[in-house]
Formats: structure tokens, C-alpha cells, sequence
């Protein structure tokens, strides 16, 4: 992972930031954590049942997909290029094994844990280029070499077909921010031998409406109606290996 965006977390007070602030309670990013919370936790029941999974996640950050699924789990890995997250997930109660990946270089290997696994990926492939989402991928690819071997959660909180789009402006040639389509992740998936199996929208609305109470009752309404993903600001895909 070599893009400014994970240099920004080498630094301890950005990492402090990032927990504390971004992600301080009944704010935009942690209302969306927890109606993924509830999602994980339905879909591992759902889809290992009694058999509980292998945890590996990857661009860990301070471990907030781990604690989501603490007690589903037999086991948790998290890889990241910062140290600085990997210590303050290990404080703040995440409870894993902890791999510090290089930040660019061969693709990283799994922990030998065996199967079946659940790969998670979180804010991650929005921030970076296609060469990191590549490797990152393949990482998910080694972890899940067949289509039994488990499933892959992946982040996209830029979607492209949202309402965010509207606010893509260019300036000097450049966009604000970073768009991801529903497209361009299914491509990057099946690159990798990965089928989209669910989609799942969590948000319609943009953090500046987080503070209005009628965008956020329209933004449940919406949710709720078939099809809605498509127009979610941040969506997770469920994945299965098909192919090598």
C-alpha cells in the first residue's frame, strides 16, 4: 500500500484522529459501522454457521472490522503498512494477530490458519491506485484459493452512482475526491478470480446531510427499498472465488 494515503497513518496523532474524531459516536462513519456491524455479523452466521471462520484483514487499521466479529471467529489476523494503527487496534481492545506488511514489493502472505476464511477489506481500495488494489486482491486471492474456501468482504465508500457524485467538480484537471463504480470493483474483482455474490448499500446520504434529521430519515426510508444499493454512497460487496 504505497499512496500518500497510508503515510498519513504513520503518524500517531492522525491515527488518534482517525479513531477518536472520524469515528466518534453517532457520527457519519460511525453510524455506517454500525449497520455494518449488524450485516457481518448476520452474514458469518449465514454463512459458516456452526463452523466459525479464519479472519483475515487486510489494511486493518485500528481493527474495527475484528472487533465486529469478535466471538464469530476462531481466529483474527490484520496486516497494515502502520504500526502506529496496528498498536492503537491492539488498545483499544481488537484482538487479533498482527502482521505489518511492506508497503509496496512481492504480495504479502496470509497466516497459515487454514479454512474456511473470511478476507475483509475496509477503506481501502477507494484511497489508493489500481496497483495497490491489485496487490491487495491478490493478497485476498491467496487467502481464498477456491470457491469453498470462504468469502471476501470489500469497502467501497465513494460510489460512483451516488448522490456524492454530484459534488465531483473538477479543479485544475483533478477531482476533489476519489469515485469508485459498481463497474470498476466487479472488474477489479474478476481480475482476481472473484464473482460478486451480494451488494449492500449503508448510506444514502453524504456527511454533510448527516447533521439534517430529514435527509437521515429519508436516507432509512431509501435504504429499505429493493435495489437502493445501486445508488448508496457506501456499499460492501461479498465475493467468491471462481477462478484462478
Amino acid at each position: 500500500m504505497t499512496t500518500d494515503y497510508t503515510k498519513v497513518f504513520q503518524d500517531t496523532d492522525a491515527v488518534e484522529k482517525y479513531e477518536n474524531i472520524t469515528y466518534a459516536p453517532d457520527s457519519y462513519a460511525s453510524q455506517i459501522n454500525e449497520r455494518q456491524q449488524d450485516y457481518l455479523r448476520t452474514l458469518v452466521r449465514r454463512e459458516f454457521g456452526d463452523l466459525a471462520p479464519v479472519q483475515h484483514d487486510f489494511a486493518c487499521g485500528t481493527g474495527r472490522a475484528i472487533r465486529t466479529l469478535h466471538g464469530l471467529v476462531r481466529e483474527a489476523h490484520g496486516y497494515d503498512t502502520s504500526a502506529e494503527m496496528m498498536a492503537k487496534a491492539a488498545e483499544v481492545g481488537s484482538r487479533a494477530n498482527w502482521h505489518q506488511v511492506a508497503a509496496d514489493g512481492p504480495v504479502p502472505h496470509p497466516a497459515p490458519a487454514g479454512f474456511p476464511a473470511i478476507v475483509t477489506m475496509f477503506r481501502l481500495l477507494l484511497n489508493v491506485d489500481e496497483a495497490v488494489r491489485d496487490r491487495a486482491l491478490a493478497f485476498a486471492a491467496k487467502a481464498l484459493p477456491s470457491a469453498d474456501s470462504g468469502i471476501l468482504v470489500v469497502e467501497n465508500h465513494g460510489n460512483a452512482g451516488s448522490v456524492r457524485h454530484l459534488r465531483a467538480r473538477r479543479h485544475r484537471g483533478e477531482r476533489w475526491f476519489a469515485e469508485l463504480s459498481h463497474e470498476q470493483v466487479a472488474t477489479l474483482l474478476d481480475r482476481h478470480g472473484f464473482v460478486i455474490v451480494e451488494r449492500r448499500g449503508f448510506s444514502m446520504i453524504t456527511p454533510s446531510l448527516h447533521g439534517n434529521p430529514v435527509a437521515r430519515a429519508a436516507d432509512a426510508a431509501v435504504r429499505r427499498l429493493p435495489g437502493s444499493d445501486a445508488y448508496a454512497v457506501n456499499v460492501l460487496y461479498t465475493a467468491r472465488r471462481v477462478h484462478a
